[in-house]
């Protein structure tokens, strides 16, 4: 499976970008899809993530309330619909599939956040947060 990521650009403070990553071939449906994001001299951060069923979902704290991932899969193709950005939001996001899913224990939600945990990585999109 390949994936390719696209949407990143430039936008102002405050305003909106949605990042699109198509998937070539069939993802197990037991995948889930996630988002990651580096910035210069920082390492690759955790984003949001979705099953790809579509029945659970996980965001980075300061990416909770901002920004939403979904999944869309007659098309193959997982967004992260990035509101209200930031400056700090500056980075060049990647998607990446990881054969762990999002579960739930209890009532605590266990999901693949490290990049180790991640097998397929599409190529990254820039996305740039200045005035």
């Amino acid at each position: 499976v390949q994936l390719q990521a696209s949407g990143g650009g430039l936008v102002q403070p405050g305003g909106s970008l949605r990042l699109s990553c198509a998937a070539s071939g069939r993802t197990p449906s037991t995948y889930a899809m996630g988002w990651f994001r580096q910035a210069p001299g920082r390492e690759r951060e955790f984003v949001a993530a979705i099953n790809w069923s579509g029945s659970l979902t996980y965001y980075a704290n300061y990416a909770r309330g901002r920004f939403i991932i979904s999944v869309d899969n007659a098309k193959n193709t997982v967004y992260l619909q990035m509101n209200n950005l930031e400056p700090e939001d500056t980075a060049v996001y990647y998607c990446a599939a990881t054969p762990y899913s999002i579960v739930v224990v209890t009532t605590t939600i266990i999901c693949p956040t490290d990049p180790y945990e991640y097998d397929n990585w599409g190529q990254g999109t820039q996305v740039t947060v200045s005035s």
